[in-house]
């Protein structure tokens, strides 16, 4: 609760029957334009996978993950997922994906570490999508081309929002900023991450944050990332570390950042094995995902996921994530919102 924000006088554009139906409109036109736009083809993704094989997205590394026993396994253990960052890399090889296409997929997830408050819930929904890239295209150049792509595809969907709707005025800029996380800290030293994200955020109303993993000059990472997937640790064209980032747009209906995308080109072996030294989780080479890695059977890629349910309430000016999906909620929080004007769903 301490994380709630109720904005004053906060109502919504859109009532219940609106919202249900400018939700499947996002959904259907975004996944479109994001296919055409990075050449992605719509696959089936698993909710849950073995415990053990390393395909699972860790996140941080700190969030645990949803385990149950298989019955007809001898109960082996299997593990919601928390995202796909992993999977969709084996997938292209399995599939044999050709370079310059890839796959895209939904993918559902409950993370019952996440705290909750107006942007997060124990359900997580978004676009996972990987392509295949040459050796040439692991650049900062190569991962901006593409988070402009998935850009101007949010911009048209907004649009697309508006004209159905046209108390839903377009908030976005033309075009996304690009920022180093070493250069926001530089730009605000005393500011905490998430504090420098709400002032570049503000500043530019669209950025896109490069370089999240790897310890900035301060001796602290500006976010905590798996050490892999993303390349965090390689150096750009720019004398500066990372190959990956976040989308950051400004949230004026909650007034702070709001990111909608975590993406980056992956590591190769030689990142791979940097980073797991780097963090002292040398013991996951022996993993499924990571011996077909080091065994070069998985194609370069850059990949990320896109969030649904936060591109929804973005587009249709929300308040909170419960006003677009239907998830648990402390009922503190029900009872605040309810006052406060915001009607999370059942």
């Amino acid at each position: 609760m301490s994380k709630l924000i109720l904005p004053e006088g906060y109502t919504p554009s859109l009532n219940l029957r609106q919202t249900e139906l400018g939700i499947k409109l996002i959904k259907d036109f975004f996944q479109s334009n994001l296919s055409s736009e990075l050449h992605l083809r719509r696959v089936t993704a698993p909710l849950f996978v073995l415990k053990g094989t390393g395909i699972n997205d860790d996140l941080t590394g700190l969030d645990r993950a949803v385990t149950f026993p298989i019955k007809d396994l001898g109960d082996q253990p299997a593990e919601i997922v928390h995202s796909l960052a992993k999977w969709k890399r084996l997938t292209l090889a399995d599939l044999q994906i050709e370079e310059g296409f890839g796959i895209y997929t939904d993918m559902n997830a409950i993370r019952a570490d996440e705290e909750m408050d107006n942007t997060h819930s124990l359900y997580v929904d978004q676009w996972d999508w990987e392509r295949v890239i040459s050796i040439e295209d692991r650049t900062v150049s190569f991962l901006k081309e593409i988070v402009i792509n998935i850009y101007d595809a949010v911009r048209r969907t907004e649009y697309m929002a508006y004209e159905m709707y046209p108390e839903l005025k377009p908030r976005l800029p033309k075009n996304i900023q690009f920022i180093h996380s070493e250069e926001l800290l530089q730009l605000y030293p005393t500011l905490s991450p998430k504090e420098r994200e709400n002032k570049i955020a503000e500043k530019y109303g669209a950025v896109f944050i490069i370089g999240i993993g790897d310890r900035l000059s301060n001796g602290e990472p500006h976010d905590l990332r798996s050490p892999d997937y993303d390349d965090w640790t390689s150096v750009s064209e720019l004398g500066l570390k990372g190959l990956n980032g976040d989308i950051i747009l400004w949230n004026d209906v909650l007034k702070q950042a709001f990111e909608i995308s975590s993406m980056g080109i992956r590591v190769d072996t030689e990142a791979m094995i940097r980073q797991l030294e780097a963090t002292g989780q040398n013991q996951r080479k022996n993993l499924y995902f990571h011996q077909r890695l080091l065994a070069n059977e998985l194609p370069l890629s850059i990949g990320g996921g896109i969030g649904q349910s936060r591109l929804c309430m973005f587009l249709l000016q929300k308040a909170h994530i419960g006003e677009i999906q239907s998830s648990i909620w402390p009922e503190d929080m029900r009872s605040a919102c309810d006052k406060a004007g915001i009607p999370l769903i059942i």
